[in-house]
Protein backbone atom coordinates (compact mmCIF):
# COMPACT_ATOMS: atom_id res chain seq x y z
CA UNK A 1 0.00 0.00 0.00
CA UNK A 2 1.18 3.91 -0.28
CA UNK A 3 2.19 4.84 2.90
CA UNK A 4 2.11 8.31 4.21
CA UNK A 5 2.47 10.11 7.51
CA UNK A 6 -0.73 10.59 9.37
CA UNK A 7 -0.41 12.71 12.48
CA UNK A 8 -2.71 13.14 15.90
CA UNK A 9 -0.86 16.01 17.11
CA UNK A 10 2.42 15.31 18.02
CA UNK A 11 2.12 11.34 17.63
CA UNK A 12 2.46 10.24 13.68
CA UNK A 13 -0.03 7.11 13.84
CA UNK A 14 2.11 5.42 10.08
CA UNK A 15 5.42 4.55 9.89
CA UNK A 16 7.39 3.41 6.44
CA UNK A 17 8.97 -0.12 6.11
CA UNK A 18 11.62 1.20 3.68
CA UNK A 19 12.35 4.46 5.51
CA UNK A 20 12.65 2.93 8.40
CA UNK A 21 15.35 0.46 6.54
CA UNK A 22 16.83 3.70 4.82
CA UNK A 23 17.51 4.79 8.27
CA UNK A 24 19.08 1.40 9.74
CA UNK A 25 21.28 1.61 7.00
CA UNK A 26 22.03 5.38 6.53
CA UNK A 27 23.29 4.93 10.78
CA UNK A 28 25.22 1.51 9.50
CA UNK A 29 26.97 3.10 6.96
CA UNK A 30 28.24 5.63 9.52
CA UNK A 31 29.36 3.40 11.64
CA UNK A 32 31.42 1.69 9.17
CA UNK A 33 32.74 4.77 7.95
CA UNK A 34 34.58 4.78 11.31
CA UNK A 35 36.38 1.77 11.54
CA UNK A 36 36.30 -0.51 13.65
CA UNK A 37 36.85 0.16 17.92
CA UNK A 38 38.27 -2.47 20.48
CA UNK A 39 34.42 -2.40 22.30
CA UNK A 40 32.40 -4.74 23.19
CA UNK A 41 31.64 -8.36 22.04
CA UNK A 42 28.32 -9.31 23.84
CA UNK A 43 25.99 -6.89 24.03
CA UNK A 44 22.63 -6.61 25.75
CA UNK A 45 20.23 -3.52 25.08
CA UNK A 46 17.41 -2.88 26.69
CA UNK A 47 15.02 -1.09 24.81
CA UNK A 48 16.57 -1.58 21.24
CA UNK A 49 14.51 -0.38 18.66
CA UNK A 50 14.74 3.49 18.47
CA UNK A 51 17.33 6.63 19.46
CA UNK A 52 20.14 6.07 21.69
CA UNK A 53 19.20 2.29 22.30
CA UNK A 54 18.64 1.64 18.41
CA UNK A 55 22.11 3.82 17.93
CA UNK A 56 23.89 1.79 20.85
CA UNK A 57 22.89 -1.71 19.32
CA UNK A 58 24.42 -0.49 15.46
CA UNK A 59 27.17 0.63 17.15
CA UNK A 60 28.11 -2.50 18.72
CA UNK A 61 27.33 -4.55 16.08
CA UNK A 62 29.48 -2.78 13.59
CA UNK A 63 31.72 -0.81 15.26
CA UNK A 64 33.16 -3.84 17.12
CA UNK A 65 31.31 -6.83 15.72
CA UNK A 66 29.33 -7.63 18.72
CA UNK A 67 26.90 -9.99 19.05
CA UNK A 68 23.42 -8.13 20.37
CA UNK A 69 20.23 -8.71 22.43
CA UNK A 70 17.49 -6.52 22.00
CA UNK A 71 14.66 -5.77 23.86
CA UNK A 72 11.69 -3.47 23.39
CA UNK A 73 8.16 -3.07 23.28
CA UNK A 74 6.75 -2.80 19.49
CA UNK A 75 3.42 -2.68 17.64
CA UNK A 76 3.70 -5.39 14.89
CA UNK A 77 2.47 -5.03 11.18
CA UNK A 78 -1.57 -6.35 10.55
CA UNK A 79 -2.89 -6.37 7.18
CA UNK A 80 -3.67 -2.72 6.60
CA UNK A 81 -1.82 -1.07 9.41
CA UNK A 82 1.81 -0.19 9.44
CA UNK A 83 4.06 -1.40 12.33
CA UNK A 84 5.52 1.37 15.12
CA UNK A 85 8.90 2.33 13.54
CA UNK A 86 10.88 0.37 16.11
CA UNK A 87 9.69 -2.64 14.94
CA UNK A 88 10.57 -1.84 10.91
CA UNK A 89 13.97 -0.75 13.08
CA UNK A 90 14.80 -3.58 14.16
CA UNK A 91 14.03 -5.80 11.60
CA UNK A 92 16.04 -3.80 8.89
CA UNK A 93 18.70 -4.22 12.06
CA UNK A 94 18.78 -7.60 12.29
CA UNK A 95 18.59 -8.28 8.45
CA UNK A 96 21.93 -6.49 8.05
CA UNK A 97 23.36 -7.72 10.90
CA UNK A 98 22.94 -11.47 9.66
CA UNK A 99 24.46 -10.64 5.89
CA UNK A 100 27.01 -9.56 8.11
CA UNK A 101 27.51 -12.87 9.60
CA UNK A 102 26.55 -11.41 13.34
CA UNK A 103 24.49 -12.63 15.95
CA UNK A 104 21.42 -10.77 16.54
CA UNK A 105 18.15 -11.79 18.29
CA UNK A 106 15.37 -9.67 20.04
CA UNK A 107 12.67 -10.31 22.36
CA UNK A 108 9.40 -7.89 21.69
CA UNK A 109 7.75 -7.36 25.28
CA UNK A 110 7.39 -5.29 28.74
CA UNK A 111 10.88 -4.91 29.91
CA UNK A 112 9.53 -3.97 33.38
CA UNK A 113 7.87 -7.52 33.50
CA UNK A 114 9.51 -10.51 35.35
CA UNK A 115 8.61 -12.71 32.23
CA UNK A 116 10.25 -10.77 29.61
CA UNK A 117 13.59 -10.52 32.16
CA UNK A 118 13.16 -14.75 31.92
CA UNK A 119 13.13 -14.59 28.58
CA UNK A 120 16.05 -12.25 27.63
CA UNK A 121 18.02 -14.49 30.88
CA UNK A 122 17.59 -17.36 29.21
CA UNK A 123 18.24 -16.27 25.62
CA UNK A 124 21.60 -14.80 27.10
CA UNK A 125 22.64 -18.09 28.83
CA UNK A 126 21.64 -20.40 25.69
CA UNK A 127 23.08 -18.04 23.26
CA UNK A 128 25.48 -16.09 24.26
CA UNK A 129 27.06 -17.21 28.07
CA UNK A 130 27.42 -13.87 29.59
CA UNK A 131 27.29 -10.28 28.29
CA UNK A 132 29.97 -7.40 28.89
CA UNK A 133 27.85 -4.46 27.75
CA UNK A 134 24.31 -3.55 29.15
CA UNK A 135 23.17 -0.45 27.57
CA UNK A 136 19.79 0.71 29.20
CA UNK A 137 17.79 2.75 27.33
CA UNK A 138 13.78 2.49 28.01
CA UNK A 139 11.47 5.23 27.23
CA UNK A 140 8.16 4.22 28.35
CA UNK A 141 5.47 6.93 30.08
CA UNK A 142 4.10 3.85 32.20
CA UNK A 143 5.11 1.22 34.63
CA UNK A 144 3.48 -1.65 35.54
CA UNK A 145 5.35 -2.76 38.65
CA UNK A 146 6.83 -6.23 38.65
CA UNK A 147 6.34 -7.10 42.30
CA UNK A 148 3.23 -4.83 42.85
CA UNK A 149 1.00 -5.00 39.55
CA UNK A 150 0.39 -1.14 40.23
CA UNK A 151 0.13 0.65 37.40
CA UNK A 152 2.54 4.23 37.43
CA UNK A 153 2.38 7.06 35.01
CA UNK A 154 4.96 9.83 34.60
CA UNK A 155 4.13 13.21 34.73
CA UNK A 156 6.00 16.14 32.82
CA UNK A 157 5.39 18.93 35.42
CA UNK A 158 7.70 21.60 37.57
CA UNK A 159 8.30 21.60 41.14
CA UNK A 160 6.92 23.89 43.12
CA UNK A 161 5.34 26.66 41.24
CA UNK A 162 3.59 27.04 38.08
CA UNK A 163 5.68 27.12 35.04
CA UNK A 164 5.43 29.65 32.12
CA UNK A 165 7.89 30.42 28.84
CA UNK A 166 7.55 30.21 25.69
CA UNK A 167 6.78 27.42 23.21
CA UNK A 168 6.46 26.51 19.72
CA UNK A 169 3.73 24.09 17.46
CA UNK A 170 6.75 22.66 15.14
CA UNK A 171 3.94 21.74 12.80
CA UNK A 172 2.62 25.55 11.84
CA UNK A 173 5.67 27.31 13.55
CA UNK A 174 3.65 29.26 16.00
CA UNK A 175 5.18 30.45 18.68
CA UNK A 176 3.22 30.88 22.01
CA UNK A 177 3.39 31.12 25.61
CA UNK A 178 2.77 28.11 27.81
CA UNK A 179 2.19 27.68 31.35
CA UNK A 180 1.97 23.97 33.49
CA UNK A 181 0.94 23.63 36.47
CA UNK A 182 3.16 22.16 39.23
CA UNK A 183 3.71 18.58 40.11
CA UNK A 184 1.64 17.08 43.12
CA UNK A 185 3.81 14.24 45.40
CA UNK A 186 1.98 11.57 43.85
CA UNK A 187 3.41 13.18 40.26
CA UNK A 188 6.57 12.96 41.60
CA UNK A 189 6.61 9.90 43.62
CA UNK A 190 5.18 8.18 40.35
CA UNK A 191 7.39 9.69 37.75
CA UNK A 192 10.49 8.34 39.47
CA UNK A 193 9.10 4.84 39.47
CA UNK A 194 8.86 4.98 35.95
CA UNK A 195 11.71 6.56 34.99
CA UNK A 196 13.84 6.67 37.85
CA UNK A 197 16.81 3.54 38.73
CA UNK A 198 15.03 0.90 39.49
CA UNK A 199 14.16 -0.90 36.99
CA UNK A 200 17.76 -0.98 35.75
CA UNK A 201 19.05 -1.99 39.23
CA UNK A 202 16.34 -5.04 38.72
CA UNK A 203 17.80 -6.13 35.36
CA UNK A 204 21.38 -5.70 36.60
CA UNK A 205 20.92 -8.05 39.79
CA UNK A 206 18.98 -10.56 37.83
CA UNK A 207 22.23 -11.11 35.33
CA UNK A 208 24.49 -11.02 38.05
CA UNK A 209 22.45 -13.55 40.44
CA UNK A 210 22.08 -15.68 36.91
CA UNK A 211 25.96 -14.95 36.36
CA UNK A 212 25.28 -14.29 33.11
CA UNK A 213 28.37 -10.81 33.40
CA UNK A 214 31.08 -10.88 32.58
CA UNK A 215 34.42 -9.76 34.15
CA UNK A 216 35.09 -6.22 34.10
CA UNK A 217 31.38 -5.75 32.84
CA UNK A 218 29.93 -2.27 32.34
CA UNK A 219 26.28 -1.33 31.69
CA UNK A 220 25.45 2.45 30.88
CA UNK A 221 22.06 4.16 31.29
CA UNK A 222 21.32 7.29 29.24
CA UNK A 223 19.78 10.72 30.79
CA UNK A 224 19.65 13.97 29.96
CA UNK A 225 20.47 17.33 31.91
CA UNK A 226 19.71 20.56 29.46
CA UNK A 227 20.29 24.25 29.97
CA UNK A 228 18.58 26.42 32.54
CA UNK A 229 16.11 28.05 30.20
CA UNK A 230 14.56 24.43 30.28
CA UNK A 231 15.73 23.18 33.66
CA UNK A 232 12.23 24.35 35.71
CA UNK A 233 10.11 22.01 33.46
CA UNK A 234 13.15 19.43 33.27
CA UNK A 235 16.05 18.66 35.27
CA UNK A 236 14.52 20.45 38.52
CA UNK A 237 11.35 19.30 37.24
CA UNK A 238 9.85 15.68 37.94
CA UNK A 239 11.96 13.85 34.99
CA UNK A 240 15.02 15.60 36.62
CA UNK A 241 13.91 13.46 40.14
CA UNK A 242 13.24 11.14 38.34
CA UNK A 243 16.63 11.47 36.19
CA UNK A 244 18.66 11.81 40.01
CA UNK A 245 17.71 9.00 41.35
CA UNK A 246 19.05 6.91 38.03
CA UNK A 247 22.63 8.44 38.53
CA UNK A 248 22.42 8.00 42.16
CA UNK A 249 21.83 3.97 40.68
CA UNK A 250 24.51 3.87 38.69
CA UNK A 251 26.62 4.12 42.14
CA UNK A 252 24.73 1.61 43.73
CA UNK A 253 25.13 -0.65 40.97
CA UNK A 254 28.61 0.19 40.39
CA UNK A 255 29.12 -1.10 44.26
CA UNK A 256 26.93 -4.56 43.44
CA UNK A 257 29.72 -5.51 40.64
CA UNK A 258 32.71 -4.70 42.39
CA UNK A 259 33.19 -8.55 42.61
CA UNK A 260 33.24 -9.17 38.85
CA UNK A 261 35.30 -5.21 38.59
CA UNK A 262 31.99 -4.19 36.72
CA UNK A 263 30.64 -0.56 36.88
CA UNK A 264 27.73 1.31 35.46
CA UNK A 265 27.53 4.62 34.07
CA UNK A 266 24.86 7.36 33.58
CA UNK A 267 25.93 9.12 29.79
CA UNK A 268 24.38 12.43 29.29
CA UNK A 269 23.41 12.84 26.13
CA UNK A 270 22.76 16.17 23.52
CA UNK A 271 18.93 17.48 22.71
CA UNK A 272 17.51 15.46 20.35
CA UNK A 273 13.77 15.14 18.42
CA UNK A 274 11.99 12.09 19.79
CA UNK A 275 8.49 11.54 20.10
CA UNK A 276 8.87 12.28 23.85
CA UNK A 277 10.91 15.36 23.26
CA UNK A 278 8.68 16.63 20.83
CA UNK A 279 5.39 16.32 23.13
CA UNK A 280 7.59 18.77 26.31
CA UNK A 281 6.50 22.39 26.19
CA UNK A 282 9.81 24.55 25.49
CA UNK A 283 11.57 21.82 24.50
CA UNK A 284 11.17 22.09 20.77
CA UNK A 285 11.75 25.67 20.78
CA UNK A 286 14.46 25.13 22.49
CA UNK A 287 16.26 22.31 20.38
CA UNK A 288 15.27 24.53 17.13
CA UNK A 289 17.33 26.76 18.20
CA UNK A 290 20.12 24.94 19.21
CA UNK A 291 20.29 22.87 15.62
CA UNK A 292 20.94 25.80 13.61
CA UNK A 293 23.72 27.49 16.18
CA UNK A 294 25.64 23.58 15.93
CA UNK A 295 24.68 23.24 12.59
CA UNK A 296 26.22 26.83 11.80
CA UNK A 297 29.45 25.91 13.68
CA UNK A 298 29.38 22.29 12.51
CA UNK A 299 29.36 20.81 15.71
CA UNK A 300 25.53 18.78 15.36
CA UNK A 301 25.66 15.72 16.36
CA UNK A 302 22.58 13.05 15.77
CA UNK A 303 22.11 9.79 17.86
CA UNK A 304 24.86 7.85 15.89
CA UNK A 305 27.32 10.29 16.37
CA UNK A 306 26.93 10.33 19.84
CA UNK A 307 27.21 6.91 20.28
CA UNK A 308 29.48 6.68 17.85
CA UNK A 309 32.31 9.18 20.37
CA UNK A 310 30.45 7.83 23.29
CA UNK A 311 32.28 4.16 22.27
CA UNK A 312 35.18 5.33 20.81
CA UNK A 313 36.47 8.36 23.05
CA UNK A 314 34.80 7.22 26.40
CA UNK A 315 33.63 3.92 26.62
CA UNK A 316 36.17 1.77 25.15
CA UNK A 317 39.09 4.52 24.74
CA UNK A 318 42.41 4.09 26.52
CA UNK A 319 42.97 4.71 30.42
CA UNK A 320 39.78 5.75 33.01
CA UNK A 321 36.53 6.90 31.95
CA UNK A 322 36.47 10.42 31.81
CA UNK A 323 33.44 12.03 34.08
CA UNK A 324 32.36 14.82 35.97
CA UNK A 325 32.50 16.27 39.29
CA UNK A 326 29.02 13.32 39.89
CA UNK A 327 30.50 10.17 38.15
CA UNK A 328 28.93 11.00 34.84
CA UNK A 329 29.58 10.72 31.29
CA UNK A 330 29.06 13.82 29.11
CA UNK A 331 28.51 13.69 25.64
CA UNK A 332 26.66 17.12 25.12
CA UNK A 333 29.66 19.09 26.22
CA UNK A 334 29.05 20.51 22.61
CA UNK A 335 25.82 21.51 23.70
CA UNK A 336 26.88 22.70 26.94
CA UNK A 337 30.00 24.87 25.19
CA UNK A 338 29.52 28.57 26.71
CA UNK A 339 29.38 29.85 23.38
CA UNK A 340 26.52 28.08 21.88
CA UNK A 341 24.81 28.57 24.91
CA UNK A 342 24.87 31.96 25.53
CA UNK A 343 23.82 32.57 21.41
CA UNK A 344 20.42 30.19 22.54
CA UNK A 345 19.89 32.75 25.37
CA UNK A 346 20.00 35.95 22.89
CA UNK A 347 18.05 34.11 20.76
CA UNK A 348 15.18 33.26 22.98
CA UNK A 349 14.64 36.41 23.71
CA UNK A 350 13.97 37.20 20.05
CA UNK A 351 12.01 34.02 18.92
CA UNK A 352 7.88 34.85 17.77
CA UNK A 353 6.32 33.40 15.05
CA UNK A 354 7.29 35.51 12.69
CA UNK A 355 11.07 35.45 12.84
CA UNK A 356 11.93 31.44 13.52
CA UNK A 357 12.05 30.02 10.67
CA UNK A 358 14.83 32.83 10.15
CA UNK A 359 16.57 32.45 13.52
CA UNK A 360 16.24 29.12 14.14
CA UNK A 361 15.93 25.24 12.42
CA UNK A 362 12.14 24.50 12.47
CA UNK A 363 13.13 22.59 9.13
CA UNK A 364 15.44 20.76 10.65
CA UNK A 365 13.14 19.78 13.59
CA UNK A 366 10.18 19.08 11.37
CA UNK A 367 12.32 16.56 9.38
CA UNK A 368 14.27 14.58 12.20
CA UNK A 369 10.52 14.29 13.49
CA UNK A 370 9.00 12.84 10.33
CA UNK A 371 12.08 10.68 9.89
CA UNK A 372 11.43 9.39 13.63
CA UNK A 373 9.14 7.51 11.73
CA UNK A 374 10.93 6.32 8.53
CA UNK A 375 9.45 9.49 6.40
CA UNK A 376 11.38 12.39 4.24
CA UNK A 377 14.55 10.01 4.01
CA UNK A 378 16.49 10.43 0.14
CA UNK A 379 16.42 7.19 -1.93
CA UNK A 380 12.92 6.10 -0.56
CA UNK A 381 10.67 6.08 -3.23
CA UNK A 382 6.90 7.40 -1.02
CA UNK A 383 4.78 6.89 -3.88
CA UNK A 384 6.14 3.43 -4.27
CA UNK A 385 3.82 0.87 -2.96
CA UNK A 386 5.52 -0.38 0.46
CA UNK A 387 4.75 -3.98 2.04
CA UNK A 388 3.85 -3.03 5.30
CA UNK A 389 4.25 -6.72 6.75
CA UNK A 390 7.70 -6.74 7.37
CA UNK A 391 8.84 -9.21 10.35
CA UNK A 392 11.81 -9.15 13.01
CA UNK A 393 13.85 -12.14 11.84
CA UNK A 394 14.09 -13.58 15.11
CA UNK A 395 10.24 -12.54 16.88
CA UNK A 396 8.64 -14.31 13.18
Amino acid sequence: MIIEPRMRGFICLTSHPKGCEQNVKNQIAYIKSKGLINGPKKVLVIGASTGFGLASRITSAFGSDAATIGVFFEKPPTAGRTASPGWYNSAAFENEAHQAGLYAKSINGDAFSKEIKAQTLAMIKEDLGKVDLVIYSLASPVRVHPTTGVMHRSALKPIGKTFTNKTVDFHSGVVSEISIEPATEDDIANTVVVMGGEDWAMWIAALKESDLLSDGATSVAYSYIGPSLTEAVYRKGTIGRAKDDLEATAFAITDTLADINGKAYVSVNKALVTQASSAIPVIPLYISLLYKIMKEEGIHEGCIEQIQRLFQERLYAAGEIPTDEKGRIRIDDLEMLPQVQEKIAGLWTQAVTENLELIGDLKGYRKDFYQLFGFDFEGVDYKADADEMVHVPSIA
